[in-house]
């Protein structure tokens, strides 16, 4: 297992070389997105609108940081990961529309997913839970928010992070899926009880 520090946007040839496993690093810019923002994405990608934040080879964040008013800024006092579940029915159309070279959050996504991440060359990164205040350290500032209306948790947070992590490669580019690893090997011993 390698650990690898990565600059955003994330080259194609920096994505692939990424296996399960690895631990990674992220520095530069990168959007939050939860339920209602991802609903919003799949509306204006079916409408033709343009998204008033560019993601292409960029990173999603499964994620509704904890922020305080500082001023004519904010401060993210936490930006724990959320399950990334919850929103997985809308990734495959996202991930090949938008190009996104990495998703970030928790739990892990079902096969329709990490089909649309081989074929596009996504990686799904996994924050550890309960790491709120450890990724909250790794915001350097909030660049912009886009969508308040949608509650600011729901909002996409453009935030500028530094040294990002750890993040855990949970699905590469080849379609390796520690996820799917994990339920085999415990199906398996189950069985063999």
């Amino acid at each position: 297992m390698g650990e690898f520090t990565l600059s955003l946007p994330i080259s194609g040839k920096d994505v692939r070389k990424l296996k399960v496993g690895d631990v990674v690093y992220l520095t530069g810019v990168l959007v939050t997105a939860r339920d209602r923002a991802h609903h919003r994405i799949l509306r204006f990608l079916s409408e033709g609108k343009k998204l008033p934040v560019r993601m292409e080879e960029g990173v999603i964040y499964h994620c509704g940081p904890l922020a305080r008013k500082e001023g004519s800024g904010w401060k993210i006092v936490s930006a724990g990961p959320t399950t990334s579940e919850r929103v997985d029915a809308f990734l495959p159309q996202i991930i090949r529309a938008l190009r996104v070279r990495a998703v970030v959050g928790k739990g892990g996504v079902r096969r329709k997913t990490a089909e649309a991440m081989r074929e596009m060359r996504c990686v799904y990164l996994a924050f550890p839970g309960g790491c709120g205040a450890l990724a909250a350290q790794r915001v350097k500032g909030v660049k912009r928010i886009y969508w308040s209306d949608l509650g600011l948790p729901e909002a996409l947070w453009v935030l500028e992070v530094e040294d990002f992590g750890p993040l855990f490669v949970g699905i590469d580019t080849k379609g390796k899926n520690r996820y799917e690893e994990v339920k085999r090997e415990a199906v398996r011993r189950l069985r063999s009880r």
